[in-house]
């Protein structure tokens, strides 16, 4: 195999122009062209790669988004329209596909692997919701823009007495809303698998103004029961300690530069999926499990876990008081 090809599918994620640098170089270590694919699975659609050598992948581990697009197809969900994109790729002289992206992006690889061309999935989205591995590329970086918010609204929440509602991204994961309400000392935090009801909030908001504190800082994800307007709303309708106003966070978490932690794993990711490929590997996930960066076979990922850990309810009851 002496070409291969790289796209970054669904949401951007920090860190994916690393993982890309490093396809690059770990295939040009080993002979082998690169060809860069347009904005995700409709690149593939459209017919449209584009050769990516060595220094055109120069400066990119500090750049956030894809140098080569990201996206999502209505299109390749269609059967005959992803064995046109292999005949496509075959006609090009790509031996093998590597796809950096989340869950969405992996199914389609795996569906491209089926149909008989090598592919190598690489985890990239901030959620953190991906099977199989730890660790996503991204994920480190959002919570780093999240908390960085959190810490901001504090400071104005406290001044002006208020409860202020902090929704980040997580539509079915709530990882950044955990990771990043518990490094920032959020007073409740929300998420899509552990819901509440509303009397429950306000139970909370009012164990928190008992204790003398001039804040309360929600964080939500945004898969969570309410969008935080309808919270907001149904705070400041009920009787509570603390009027309520509310942030979306929204995009800002998945642009700015890679913190190092994503910049290094997206390295040795893209190393890792480059070897695999050209090593003859197909059908296999790039996962970060115990410390290690190992490739693991795609069709038997166990799923994630809810992000509360066993232990996390207990940690966040001693880091609210």
């Amino acid at each position: 195999m002496d070409r291969i090809a790289v796209l970054t599918s669904g949401g951007d994620a920090p860190g994916m122009n690393a993982c890309i640098r490093a396809v690059v170089r770990a295939a040009s270590v080993r002979s082998a062209q690169v060809m860069g694919v347009w904005d995700g699975y409709n690149g593939l659609v459209d017919q449209r790669l584009q050769p990516l050598a060595s220094r055109e992948v120069a400066n990119m581990l500090q750049r956030g988004g894809s140098i080569i697009g990201s996206g999502r197809s209505a299109a390749f969900l269609r059967p005959e329209v992803r064995q046109g994109c292999v005949d496509y790729l075959r006609a090009q002289g790509v031996g093998g596909l590597v796809v950096i992206g989340g869950d969405g992006s992996l199914k389609g690889a795996q569906e491209l692997h089926r149909l008989g061309m090598p592919t190598v999935t690489v985890p990239g989205t901030i959620d953190n919701d991906m099977p199989g591995t730890d660790i996503t590329i991204g994920a480190d970086t959002a919570i780093h823009t999240a908390i960085g918010a959190i810490d901001r609204i504090r400071d104005t929440a406290s001044a002006h007495h208020r409860a202020m509602i902090v929704e980040v991204m997580g539509r079915h994961s709530g990882y950044i809303a955990v990771m990043a309400g518990l490094a920032a000392g959020a007073e409740i935090i929300l998420t899509p698998e552990r819901p509440t009801d509303l009397d429950h909030v306000l139970e909370e908001m009012q164990t928190v103004f008992s204790r003398g504190k001039r804040h309360c800082i929600i964080v939500l994800a945004e898969g969570a029961p309410w969008p935080a307007a309808e919270l907001t709303r149904l705070i400041n309708d009920s009787p509570t300690p603390f009027e309520a106003r509310y942030t979306v966070l929204g995009y800002v978490q998945r642009g700015g530069s890679p913190t190092p932690f994503d910049r290094i794993l997206a390295t040795r990711m893209g190393v890792k999926a480059a070897d695999a490929l050209l090593d003859g590997h197909s059908g296999v996930l790039v996962a970060w499990k115990d410390a290690r960066v190992v490739a693991r076979d795609a069709d038997h990922l166990e799923p994630r876990a809810d992000p509360w850990a066993d232990d996390l309810p207990s940690v966040h009851l001693v880091t609210n008081l």
